[in-house]
């Protein structure tokens, strides 16, 4: 007799499951508070069963009133609420990673004010539809011009698209790779092309507004060293395929000074303009400069520094022959990683520009292995967030501030 009656309850149970799922095919169940629900009723469209859940689950029906109330069975509206709320966190965990990525790359609107004559007399006017989802457009009623506030306009994707792609580009990936990596997890399909107009447009912009910032904790040696970098511009039968690219660091932070090309010249002019640009980039004077053999470095530090005769001010070091006891490591150390993302390009047009951008991952982005700090962090020099994006609004924002109307105009 019991096995009888267990057999009938969980043959109802079974029952009232699978007719749960087909009221959830119908709708889903309404949310009127935190612990009420509104389930519609499996063959009467018009009706609905308030199911709460304080401390239990009750119903208003019948069901739940004759033949499941103090036994602690579940009738078949509180079974679809058990099943939605399941399903609804199995949706969140599994379906929505993407979906919420997508969203976070979704800008905030800025101010509701017109980019172009700042006019705050602006009405909607339609919506363009992206990848990314809905962007609202916008028409001023003083100018008569059409726009969508975002901080980027004119570009297909948004700040938080291109500060990704510039990342996956100076930590090595190309161009190709990042657009087959944006259609493989986001299902957005990005040109190589218009990747390569982000990070060559941007590196600029960037640049400009790196040059701004003055680092604070640096110390008072540099180590400064030229390296030969492949390039596509020159011609490979006169052996003209590549360019001499100077670096000046500071010792103590490893941040870097300049980093300067001067195309297949290496003499005491062209160390004088290193040497002049690290000057303007630090604001004050070294104790000491750290050079190879290199003759150009004596003359560039005493044109720069006016280090003759009794205006001697910074010492000199060429490490011919004592390497044992004093060496250029940090440097040869940068060029490493420079040459690593050189390497597989195998040779590259614009150079001052992609030496720019290594730069700017270098001193802001990329963390030192022992103290998990950036270059920049440990000059003081510091940024909230994400720092490729940070950078990039500031940048972009002193860019307008200076009359710089060009910075968005980049290629869909």
């Amino acid at each position: 007799m019991i096995n009888t009656t267990q057999n009938q309850i969980r043959e109802f149970a079974d029952k009232r499951s699978k007719r749960a799922e087909a009221i959830l095919q119908k709708g889903e169940p309404q949310l009127l508070d935190e612990f009420t629900y509104l389930v519609p009723s499996q063959f009467d469209s018009n009706k609905k069963y308030k199911v709460t859940h304080i401390d239990s689950y009750s119903c208003e029906c019948q069901d739940f009133e004759r033949r499941c109330k103090g036994k602690g069975l579940y009738c078949k509206h509180i079974k679809t609420i058990l099943l939605f709320e399941k399903l609804k966190v199995s949706y969140e965990v599994e379906q929505n990673p993407i979906k919420r990525e997508l969203d976070l790359m979704i800008e905030k609107p800025l101010d509701d004010c017109c980019p172009y004559c700042a006019s705050k007399n602006i009405t909607k006017f339609g919506v363009r539809r992206t990848q990314l989802g809905n962007k609202q457009r916008y028409n001023c009623q003083e100018c008569k011009k059409k726009f969508v506030l975002s901080p980027i306009p004119k570009i297909k994707g948004n700040a938080k698209l291109v500060c990704l792609a510039m990342d996956c580009y100076y930590r090595g990936l190309s161009y190709r790779d990042i657009s087959a990596q944006f259609m493989e997890f986001y299902g957005l399909s990005i040109s190589h092309i218009t990747i390569r107009n982000w990070v060559l447009k941007f590196s600029e912009t960037l640049e400009k507004y790196a040059k701004t910032l003055k680092p604070k904790n640096v110390g008072n040696v540099w180590n400064a060293d030229e390296t030969m970098v492949r390039t596509k511009k020159g011609n490979r039968k006169k052996g003209a395929d590549y360019e001499y690219q100077w670096n000046v660091m500071d010792k103590e932070t490893k941040f870097l000074l300049a980093s300067h090309l001067t195309g297949h010249k290496r003499g005491k002019k062209e160390a004088q303009e290193v040497m002049t640009e690290a000057y303007k980039q630090n604001g004050k004077v070294p104790y000491q400069i750290i050079t190879d053999k290199l003759p150009s470095y004596q003359d560039g530090i005493r044109k720069t520094f006016r280090n003759w005769g009794n205006e001697r001010k910074v010492k000199h070091t060429s490490i011919l022959g004592r390497r044992r006891i004093i060496n250029n490591n940090a440097i040869e150390n940068h060029h490493t990683h420079q040459k690593e993302f050189q390497k597989v390009r195998r040779g590259i047009n614009e150079t001052q520009t992609y030496a720019d951008g290594f730069k700017i991952f270098h001193n802001f982005v990329r963390k030192g292995v022992k103290d998990k700090l950036t270059p920049a962090e440990r000059c003081g020099i510091e940024f909230q967030g994400n720092k490729w994006e940070t950078m990039l609004l500031q940048s972009i924002k002193q860019s307008q501030l200076t009359g710089e109307r060009n910075v968005s105009k980049t290629t869909d």
